[in-house]
């Protein structure tokens, strides 16, 4: 396939993806969907399947699944989404493959409350009963290459020592780089930007914003994409939140907006800040809530180390316009853009689930919207620099400092039990406290070097 000619396959319907199935000689069609962390599965079904998918969904095995139902109720059903068909473009072009993410039902036909994407759709069906068309949102997934997965020191091996908007030598993934945004786009994903990031080996690749559950289709499309063209080149693409111990993490820096009437209801042309009620009510929401939501936005024992003052990644619960300390970072207006009117919402990392990301930050803010939060004064100081004591007078709080303290400040959040449903709820919190108490009782080469000479 030129590079001139992406071919861009669009669909709507079932009948469109079987004419395109018949036109291109599709042979096998991957059927995506995620586990309750945000791990992607799949399984391939042949093309004679695919009338039979459409009609009833594909039946699987669901007891081993993380965080789905056990072996007694296992019963699953996959329900593809004709919409989201496309080409991949890393599969041979003699033979192609294609792929569909799916629903998860239950026999019978109900969603599966284990779902995230369902649990996605949720959250965007109370926006819209408030009267909001869409939940827009632009994320910025950093990641690093890597030479291996497993490096025999321990330590993992970088490919340059380039910096932030590099554009040398040194940046040594400019062309992997390269061949991952061809192959988005091939995908119908359109990228805005993509640059080296600030730590070595490390990079971004922007997409254009998107309502919310396209964009979360988008951003798995994105992980497993990166890690392809990585591949080729015999390189491992990571989106660990924080690979290097003195550099910064990644993070996913995600854009967001509400939509209302065709227009940006964050936008208001009389106000200071050009923040219309609704903005500031919702910011004020995911201010007030972002502790109980932590972990679905930084859910691993890794992203806690990701989110610590000196790094650039936001560890206090405040809003500027200029100041990226802050949790929120409400950017410049400029004349005639007011379709751009958003909140960045900073302490998100790339290795979340973005459906389960996506919609606690939808859920946060319209509780704000809904109970008329008030929104404080923007902090433009660098919070870095505030003294504890002065912190506290001014009443910023800050993240949980580790998953074992987030996890306990969701356990007893009726918004996040809300957020997730009963199941889900119980399976996810089931599932973080083991990570975590795993991660506890663990002796680490660190106490190892640092204790056992004078112990």
């Amino acid at each position: 396939m030129s590079e001139s000619e992406p071919q861009i396959v669009k669909t709507e319907t079932a009948d469109d993806v079987i004419a395109v199935v018949r036109e291109r000689r599709v042979r096998f069609i991957r059927l995506w969907f995620t586990d309750v962390v945000g791990q992607l599965k799949s399984f391939s079904i042949n093309s004679s399947e695919l009338l039979d998918a459409f009609e009833g969904g594909m039946g699987f095995d669901g007891s081993s699944i993380t965080g789905f139902n056990s072996i007694e109720e296992s019963d699953m059903i996959a329900m593809p989404d004709p919409s989201t068909f496309t080409i991949l473009p890393w599969r041979p072009d003699d033979k192609p493959t294609a792929r569909m993410f799916c629903d998860i039902k239950v026999p019978g036909g109900d969603p599966y409350e284990g779902d995230p994407r369902w649990i996605l759709r949720r959250a965007l069906k109370r926006a819209s009963d408030l009267g909001f068309d869409a939940f827009n949102v632009g994320p910025e997934l950093e990641f690093f290459y890597f030479r291996s997965a497993r490096p025999e020191s321990g330590i993992p091996e970088v490919l340059d020592e380039g910096g932030y908007f590099d554009l040398t030598a040194l940046d040594a993934g400019s062309d992997v780089r390269r061949e991952t945004v061809l192959a988005l786009e091939q995908m119908g994903i359109h990228v805005e930007y993509t640059h080296h990031e600030v730590g070595p080996s490390q990079h971004e690749v922007d997409m254009r914003y998107k309502d919310a559950l396209a964009m979360a289709d988008d951003c798995m499309t994105y992980r497993i994409t990166v890690k392809e063209y990585a591949m080729k080149y015999g390189w491992h693409a990571t989106f660990m939140p924080k690979p290097l111990s003195n550099e910064n993490g990644s993070g996913m820096h995600t854009h967001q907006s509400l939509a209302a009437d065709g227009r940006n209801a964050f936008y208001d042309a009389d106000d200071p800040y050009f923040l219309s009620p609704i903005a500031k009510a919702f910011i004020a929401g995911q201010l007030r809530h972002a502790r109980e939501i932590a972990p679905l936005f930084a859910q691993w024992v890794n992203s806690y180390k990701r989110l610590v003052p000196g790094y650039e990644a936001p560890v206090y619960l405040a809003w500027s316009r200029r100041n990226r300390s802050a949790l929120i970072r409400v950017p410049l207006y400029h004349p005639g853009k007011e379709g751009a009117t958003r909140a960045e919402l900073r302490c998100p990392d790339p290795a979340c689930n973005p459906y389960l990301c996506f919609a606690a930050m939808l859920h946060a803010g319209l509780e704000g919207i809904e109970k008329g939060y008030e929104l404080p004064e923007p902090m433009e100081q660098n919070l870095y620099h505030l003294s504890p004591e002065e912190r506290q007078r001014r009443g910023i709080e800050q993240l949980p400092e580790t998953l074992g303290e987030a996890i306990e400040v969701a356990a007893d959040s009726e918004l996040m039990l809300r957020i997730l449903g009963e199941h889900t709820f119980n399976r996810f919190i089931e599932i973080k406290r083991a990570e975590w108490e795993d991660y506890r009782v663990q002796v680490t080469p660190w106490e190892i070097e640092r204790f056992l000479p004078i112990l």
